[in-house]
């Protein structure tokens, strides 16, 4: 979707453009290998972050290399693009690895007729340059399970086999009503489906406030991908989509179990220490001029609020199961403190 415009129908999430599969045999063609691949993604976006986590949680920083681009796309004929920028730690505007400007231009070695939209994360063959995917739900899966073999010593199970019908059905539900309905809201293109997106955004959030009064965890007794899917909404939801994408019937902070539960989750290392806030909300109000012509972006919320006490280890249940921690975050791959980010 073009920054500047606002679209006339309702937002429907295209396809992944590249999907390749990367797997410990490589019996779809690409094998798990340490420095092979590397990492494109912005912090602002939620689908990217879902990566992220599932890569610091399994321990893969020192496998999968990061790129991180500028939380302002750049308008490239016509187009909103990722890029690179010095801003964001790249000498020359240029990601020091793959030698690009813009994103697109992976896509583009990748297929030099590829005329379709460019989005984050980008899993890019190194030695190549090329583009093997954007499928931000099969990268998470395949790192959460065919990369186990290159993981850290006490990765959690984050899509065990006795819990993926569960992970996949709440998940599913989740995506249609939070994670998609959010922008469905935003970009809603009339009053009537405006007002039914928003609807479903909070029946899926008085839904889920019910599911986690009593449990600490969406599926299961430990952190889940289902987990990582819904709290990289809930992580956006005040600074961004309560007042930019008018999901504001309440705020995340009125729930008294989502917010509790999103504050857990905040101080579990993997979630919070890959968090930037300021990122995010930089790029929702500074780039959809369609809905924020004037480029003001919003001062808050208070960020300290993500630290507070949440008592939900009384709920019982252990965030990495039988697993560990992940070690400190690595050097290059900080977020500013939260008192850079308020």
């Amino acid at each position: 979707m073009r920054a500047n415009r606002l679209p006339t129908e309702e937002i429907k999430r295209d396809a992944a453009a590249f999907a390749d599969r990367v797997t410990s045999d490589g019996r779809f063609g690409r094998t798990a290998e340490p420095g092979r691949y590397r990492l494109v993604i912005n912090r602002a976006c939620p689908w990217a972050h879902r990566v992220v986590m599932t890569r610091r949680l399994m321990g893969l920083e020192q496998v999968v290399s990061l790129a991180v681009t500028d939380p302002v796309q750049e308008i490239i004929e016509g187009d909103p693009h990722w890029v690179f920028t010095e801003r964001t730690g790249s000498p020359g505007d240029k990601d020091p690895v793959l030698g690009i400007h813009a994103l697109r231009e992976a896509y583009l070695a990748r297929d030099p007729d590829y005329d379709g939209g460019v989005s984050v994360p980008g899993l890019v063959d190194v030695a190549s340059g090329h583009l093997v995917s954007n499928d931000y739900d099969q990268i998470s899966l395949d790192m959460a399970t065919e990369w186990e073999g290159l993981a850290r010593a006490g990765a959690p199970r984050l899509y065990p086999e006795e819990l993926r019908e569960e992970i996949d059905a709440v998940s599913a539900e989740v995506y249609r009503d939070l994670n998609n309905g959010v922008y469905r809201s935003g970009f809603a293109p009339d009053q009537k489906r405006y007002e039914r997106a928003v609807r479903g955004v909070f029946d899926r959030l008085d839904a889920l406030e019910e599911r986690l009064s009593e449990r600490r965890y969406l599926v299961g007794e430990h952190i889940t991908l289902a987990d990582l899917r819904l709290w990289a909404t809930l992580v956006r939801f005040d600074a961004a989509y309560h007042g930019h994408f008018k999901c504001n019937r309440r705020k995340l902070i009125e729930y008294p179990a989502l917010w509790a539960y999103a504050r857990d989750l905040f101080q579990t290392p993997g979630f919070g220490d890959t968090t930037n806030l300021e990122h995010i909300r930089v790029h929702y109000y500074a780039v959809h001029t369609a809905i924020n012509p004037t480029g003001i972006v919003a001062v808050g919320p208070d960020p300290h609020g993500w630290l507070t006490p949440h008592h939900r280890e009384e709920l019982g249940g252990r965030p990495f199961g039988d697993g560990t921690p992940p070690g400190p975050v690595v050097e290059g791959e900080h977020v500013p403190p939260l008192e850079e980010q308020g």
